[in-house]
C-alpha cells in the first residue's frame, strides 16, 4: 500500500510539472528590453506613473491570471525624467533647492528620481494594508535591485515583488495568489534582460542602473 501512495504522489507531480510546463510561456519585449514567464499571453494597458519628484512617465502593464492568481509587469520609462524635471524647475521659486542645479542631484532632483526609483517603488508595496514577511536586495542577471513578499491583511492572500532597474526602465513583477499556496517566485524570479537587439544579456558585474555610473560590460 506505501509503494502504489509513493508511485502516485510521483505520478501526480509529473503530471502537474507537464502541465505546467505547457500552460506557461515566455514573454519576451525587445522594445521593454526584458523576457519573463506568465501563465498565458498577457494583456498589455498603457498608463503612467508619478516619479517621487513628480514626474508623470510613460509605462506599460503587462497582465495575466491563472484561476485566482495574478501576475503583472509593469515597465516604466525613466528616459524621459531629466527633461521633464528640468522643464519643471523652470517654474521653482528663487532659491528652492531643487532648482539650484547641484551637479550630483540634477536639476529638479532628477538624478536622484533615476536613483532612487527601486526604493520608491518598494515603498509602494510596504505602505499597503500587508504585512511584510520578506525584503532583500537581490541581483537578477546581475542587475541589482529589490524582492519582498507580503501577507494581504484582507484575504490573507501572498504578494511576491521584484524590482529592478535596467536601461533607465523601472521593471516591477507582481505576483499574488490565494492563501496558503506557494509563494509565486517562479514568475518573479523568471526575469532576463535583451539588449537593443533583443538578444539575452548577463552582465559582467553587478549593473547599477544611475547617472554618473559606468555600464558594465555585457557578457
Amino acid at each position: 500500500m506505501r509503494l502504489v501512495i509513493l508511485v502516485s504522489a510521483a505520478l501526480i507531480i509529473s503530471l502537474s510539472t507537464t502541465a505546467f510546463a505547457q500552460e506557461w510561456i515566455e514573454f519576451a519585449s525587445r522594445e521593454e528590453r526584458v523576457t519573463c514567464l506568465f501563465p498565458s499571453q498577457p494583456k498589455v494597458t498603457e498608463t503612467t506613473w508619478v516619479s517621487e519628484y513628480g514626474a508623470i512617465l510613460p509605462a506599460r502593464l503587462y497582465s495575466a491570471s491563472q484561476g485566482q492568481s495574478r501576475y503583472s509587469l509593469m515597465v516604466v520609462d525613466y528616459n524621459p525624467v531629466e527633461r521633464l524635471m528640468v522643464e519643471k524647475s523652470k517654474a521653482c521659486p528663487a532659491g528652492t533647492e531643487t532648482c539650484q542645479g547641484i551637479g550630483d542631484w540634477g536639476l529638479g532632483y532628477w538624478k536622484n528620481d533615476v536613483r532612487g526609483a527601486i526604493v520608491y517603488a518598494t515603498s509602494k508595496f510596504v505602505q499597503r494594508d500587508a504585512k511584510v514577511t520578506h525584503l532583500m536586495w537581490n541581483s537578477q542577471q546581475m542587475v541589482q535591485g529589490q524582492e519582498l513578499q507580503l501577507i494581504n491583511n484582507a484575504d490573507q492572500s501572498r504578494t511576491s515583488a521584484s524590482i529592478y532597474m535596467h536601461d533607465n526602465r523601472l521593471i516591477i513583477l507582481e505576483a499574488t495568489v490565494p492563501r496558503n499556496y506557494p509563494e509565486p517566485v517562479l514568475f518573479t524570479q523568471s526575469l532576463s534582460w535583451l539588449d537593443e537587439n533583443g538578444k539575452g544579456i548577463r552582465y559582467a558585474t553587478i549593473y547599477i542602473n544611475a547617472p554618473d555610473v559606468p555600464k558594465p560590460r555585457g557578457r
